[in-house]
């Protein structure tokens, strides 16, 4: 990894599709896998009353991802309801794939066959209650943007509480969906915008090292990405490009040749380089699908147009 980035933005990829029983204002949160030669998209959508759901897309690439058919995840066994926040990931040990979400706990829906939307069965819990670590740290916040990654031997559940605090559960690869227990908190900020919510961690190709992205605000009311290293999933993150100056992904290190439609780099996802439980990345070519809004839209956070484009890096150093 360098130790500062800079990117280049694509034009508006993914936004809103409205139909007769949905009207949607807003794309956001995505994840991605990309598998049997197509992307598979999963999103966070909002309603014009602020209703939240999630949508899946697929194409085989990216130009083609603006007129690609929307499927409502809320057709399927997952249900109407609040449901955000989504991660995908095949966990191979069981040969199914696991889509992650929050339902105001830590959410999963498991289907054999991602490219039918429809088969994703029913919601089920990883943790029934709030952790009392979490509830005597939340404070007015919330508990959101569950994130599962695995090693050899453990699974491990991050998630954030808009309140500075960053936190781990786990459980062993054999148990799991199972058996999450020993909530510890990973990283805390007195500023808790600048530890705010969205992490993504991921195993860094070829090498025992893993990166950790959180999304913060900053002093500008824009969103922007900070990043961490460590060596093992459980180790001591240690800052890599982590402010506002140097930050991993935000409007100042990235350039947007179609003109700038976003002051915000917000929740989103690298593109991995395999789809499995690792969550693993290639250091060499870095992108990242995010959401992004119209920099003078303001008002009801929950009713803002957010849309989805790709960041790539511009200073690989492979």
């Amino acid at each position: 990894m360098p130790s500062s980035f800079r990117w280049s933005s694509s034009g508006v990829l993914i936004g809103p599709k409205s139909d007769a029983s949905h009207n949607i204002v807003a794309v956001k949160d995505p994840t991605v896998v990309r598998y049997n030669n197509r992307w598979h998209v999963f999103a966070s959508t909002a309603s014009s009353t602020g209703g939240y759901n999630m949508m899946y897309t697929g194409f085989a690439d990216w130009s083609q991802a603006s007129s690609a058919s929307q499927y409502y995840l809320d057709r399927s066994a997952i249900g109407a309801g609040y449901r955000a926040a989504p991660q995908v990931f095949w966990f191979a040990p069981q040969n199914r794939w696991y889509l992650v979400y929050q339902t105001g706990l830590p959410s999963y829906s498991t289907t054999t066959n991602i490219e039918r939307p429809e088969t994703w069965s029913a919601p089920r819990n990883f943790q029934n209650s709030m952790p009392d670590i979490i509830r005597s740290n939340i404070g007015n916040g919330y508990w959101v943007d569950f994130w599962v990654i695995c090693d050899a031997l453990n699974c491990y559940l991050f998630s954030s509480d808009d309140n500075g605090h960053l936190y781990r559960a786990q459980t062993t690869v054999a148990n799991f969906p199972n058996g999450f227990t020993n909530t510890v908190m990973v990283l805390q900020d007195s500023n808790k915008y600048a530890l705010w919510e969205a992490s993504n961690i991921y195993k860094i190709k070829g090498t025992n090292t893993y990166l950790l992205l959180v999304e913060a605000i900053g002093s500008d009311g824009k969103r922007y990405f900070r990043s961490w290293t460590a060596n093992g999933i459980t180790g001591s993150w240690t800052p890599l490009a982590a402010t506002e100056s140097n930050p991993f992904a935000r409007a100042n290190n990235v350039t947007f040749p179609s003109g700038a439609w976003s002051a915000d780099i917000s929740h989103g996802e690298m593109i991995r380089s395999g789809i499995d439980q690792t969550m693993e990345i290639d250091p060499c070519r870095l992108q990242y699908l995010y959401q992004g809004k119209n920099p003078s839209a303001g008002g009801d956070y929950n009713l803002l147009p957010w849309k989805l484009g790709l960041l790539t890096q511009t200073n690989s150093s492979c």
